[in-house]
């Protein structure tokens, strides 16, 4: 029975990283269609947005996959989870790709019915990751059975930073919003990006900090040896985010 569950969860596992793959191949034929195209890397409409949104959300669909697998959660709800997670990285992905072709901003824009239709649809699945990721952070804080200190540190921790990460894209997203309702369109395209370093750098604390705990494993250490060690990265990424959001709030 445990051996059959087992096998169900590593193809399941496996749909979700097949998934996560073609996201980060997106990303990257954008980065090779901005080559060729050239255009400018910065501002609301360059193919920076899907390339860099297609990399970051595939990379993060295949990183969740791989951390749920530890998290004290039933094999049902797991795969709700990571069922409608994969979902909305796709509807993410998808809008803002649309719009880059379309030649116009994808977040905050309401300059038609259908733009301003888009956004909220991207808005909307921004507040889907925020409820489906919070559910596994929250998981992350239960007691981990079978878990190593410094995996169930790196777990933590990881989660919290992706949780600033979410919270600094939703700053992002709530302060052009307000650029928008007092009629300033382009001034909310300019803002907008103010907490950009932050988020990038707190998003990707869950893969770094297990995939550490993960590779400490193979080299011999003791547990409270990784464990040192784990902590000691944990408090420097946590100070690289710290960093990121002094230098976002005083230049923005």
């Amino acid at each position: 029975m445990v051996a059959t569950v087992a096998a169900r969860r590593r193809r399941v596992q496996r749909v979700w990283y097949g998934l996560g793959a073609f996201l980060v191949a997106a990303g990257l034929f954008h980065l090779a269609v901005f080559v060729v195209d050239g255009g400018p890397w910065a501002g609301p409409v360059p193919w920076r947005k899907p390339a860099t949104f297609g990399l970051s959300f595939g990379l993060t669909l295949i990183t969740i996959t791989w951390v749920a697998s530890y998290l004290q959660l039933s094999e049902r709800l797991r795969n709700v989870l990571l069922g409608v997670f994969a979902a909305d990285c796709f509807v993410e992905v998808g809008g803002i790709t649309l719009q880059a072709w379309r030649g116009v901003p994808s977040h905050i824009n309401r300059e038609t019915a259908f733009d301003s239709a888009v956004s909220t649809v991207l808005a909307a699945g921004g507040g889907v990751l925020i409820v489906v990721l919070g559910i596994m952070a929250v998981a992350a804080f239960r007691p981990g059975v079978g878990l190593s200190g410094d995996m169930r540190l790196a777990l933590r921790a990881g989660f919290v930073t992706l949780m600033i990460g979410l919270a600094t894209g939703a700053a992002m997203i709530a302060r052009g919003v307000i650029e928008v309702d007092t009629g300033s369109q382009e001034t909310a395209y300019a803002v907008t990006g103010f907490l950009k370093l932050a988020h990038g750098v707190s998003l990707h604390g869950v893969l770094v900090l297990p995939a550490l705990a993960w590779l400490l494993a193979f080299i011999g250490w003791n547990e409270a040896r990784r464990l040192r060690a784990v902590r000691l990265v944990t408090i420097a990424y946590g100070l690289a985010i710290a960093i990121a959001l002094v230098y976002s709030v005083l230049t923005a």
